[in-house]
């Protein structure tokens, strides 16, 4: 097998998630028992809990790291290293154990014991040595995380090694903690929710206010943001969110009278410009971890306004703070109002979101479809700003044909649960005010994408923001939904993603 260079990969991990502590390269390069590490580390007896065992055919990852055929007989355990006999979760670890190569005595005790794999050798007398041939950082996953305690997109530190006895792979072992684990600086990590926005209420302004909307916010995709003090503001991210990043810490620190910075992480979001709010996100969250990190928090209302987002839809800030189902009220206009002319969000700062009307939880039994083709990303920035100027105000009695239909068609829907009158709302609305000119600047593919998607059993389907996904919301398991959206993108491509509502805000997360 190629030599693993464990301090190469250790670099090569920390362009990734950000610094790695000792305590965490320890762990992730020993060639000794972890066990025994910690225990000596924390000054505490650490436990073994054995949430799974069964034998069951060997996979084809398993069979190569073990050097056994495919369908051989293992062990495969799954336990985790606590702190104590009840404290907290350290470590998560699974292996694979090949029966043919177990003396009886040695399998009974590992596989009706809670004993940490290396003293059972021990006990056996039995040398052997460790291999250690991965090193990576992983997602927690829904099942993980609620072990470790973690979100499901925070970063894991995984590593992978065999103990040897002989010539031959005994045990092919994989230990996996959370990057917040095992170290001494302070954190904050804070997992945001993606939006849809269904739609802007009032482009026309002769009621003294102008936008509003309504909107919905989403167990998936999410972003993850992690900050840690520092000296100087230092952005770990993709280049998309860079800038954003780094201009959302320049105020937020100044708000807050910080003289120091902060090391900044974005550990997981999704692409901007395609109608999910990734970039509100990205900066609320940006803004509360440094907020939570420093204190003394702010309300998000006032994140926002400082980040400089909510100019003229409030939905993507009211998901961050509560989730579920959203309509906000808009702003005043006019001369002496909060605006004076219609524009979007990226070019409104100074503006404040508009104020939360109604905010509802969510159907859990409801599903929402995202299909996202891949075709240029929807209008932003100077384009978007002309389409307001060019397609605004639209007229009054389409206003007051959009609010009539969510007064009395999408809130009665929502709060009753009656998904055929919530999903008529939702088609509705796309032939009304604004939503109505963003439709009709999209592709032909987003017109037959939404065509088809409503000749299933979608009970509503809708273009979110400017596009380009299309949502689409049943109560079915929705398969004809998925495999009519993948048809339609089957030349361009695309994405397909099968979610929940979620009913509550941002998470945070701070350690140690």
């Amino acid at each position: 097998m190629k030599s693993f260079n464990i301090a190469e990969k250790l670099r090569e991990l920390e362009t990734e998630v950000g610094t790695l502590s000792p305590m965490q390269k320890i762990l992730l390069g020993t060639d000794g028992s972890v066990t025994t590490l910690l225990e000596n580390a924390l000054d505490c007896e650490v436990t073994v809990h054995t949430l799974s065992q069964e034998v069951v055919p060997a996979d084809e990852h398993a069979a190569m790291s073990l050097g056994i055929s495919v369908g051989e007989p293992v062990n495969h355990r799954i336990v985790t290293l606590n702190e104590g006999a009840d404290g907290r979760v350290l470590l998560y670890a699974t292996s694979d154990t090949p029966l043919s190569r177990l003396e009886p005595s040695f399998k009974d005790d590992l596989m009706r014991a809670d004993i940490p794999i290396g003293r059972i050798m021990r006990m056996h007398q039995i040398e052997s040595r460790r291999e250690l041939d991965d090193v990576r950082v992983c997602r927690a996953g829904t099942s993980v995380s609620g072990i470790l305690g973690t979100f499901r997109h925070e970063p894991l530190l995984s590593r992978r090694y065999r103990i040897i006895t002989g010539k031959e792979p005994l045990i092919s072992i994989r230990e996996t903690f959370p990057y917040s684990n095992f170290t001494e600086e302070a954190s904050v990590i804070v997992e945001a929710p993606a939006r849809i926005h269904m739609g802007l209420i009032d482009m026309n302004g002769s009621s003294g206010r102008v936008d509003g909307g309504i909107g919905l916010s989403l167990e998936d995709p999410t972003v993850v943001v992690e900050a840690k003090r520092s000296d100087e503001i230092l952005i770990r991210s993709d280049n998309e969110n860079m800038g954003r990043m780094q201009k959302t810490a320049e105020h937020i620190l100044a708000a807050l009278g910080v003289q120091g910075g902060a090391e900044i992480t974005l550990h997981r979001t999704y692409p901007g410009h395609i109608g999910l709010g990734s970039g509100t996100q990205v900066s609320l969250a940006t803004a509360r971890a440094i907020c939570e990190l420093y204190r003394p928090l702010l309300p998000v209302r006032e994140i926002a306004a400082i980040a400089g987002r909510g100019g003229t839809s409030g939905i993507g800030t009211a998901a961050f703070e509560s989730g579920g189902f959203i309509l906000d009220g808009g702003h005043r206009f006019g001369p002496a109002g909060e605006k004076s002319d219609f524009r979007p969000s990226s070019v409104s700062d100074g503006v404040k979101p508009a104020p939360v009307l109604f905010r509802y939880p969510f159907p859990g039994d409801w599903h929402i479809l995202l299909a996202t083709p891949d075709i240029p990303e929807g209008v932003s920035g100077k384009a978007e700003f002309d389409i307001f100027r060019q397609y605004c105000p639209v007229p009054v009695g389409e206003v007051q044909a959009l609010c009539h239909t969510i007064m009395m068609q999408m809130l009665p829907g929502i709060m009753e649960k009656d998904l055929d009158l919530f999903g008529t709302a939702v088609n509705a609305v796309q032939d009304l005010g604004l939503k109505k000119v963003e439709h009709s600047l999209q592709s032909p593919l987003i017109h037959d994408l939404v065509a088809t998607l409503r000749a299933t059993d979608a009970a509503g389907v809708g273009l979110s923001s400017f596009g380009p996904t299309i949502y689409a919301i049943g109560d079915t398991g929705m398969q004809d939904a998925i495999r009519a959206a993948e048809q339609v993108m089957a030349e361009t491509g695309g994405s397909v993603l099968l979610t929940h509502a979620r009913n509550h805000g941002a998470e945070v997360r701070a350690s140690p």
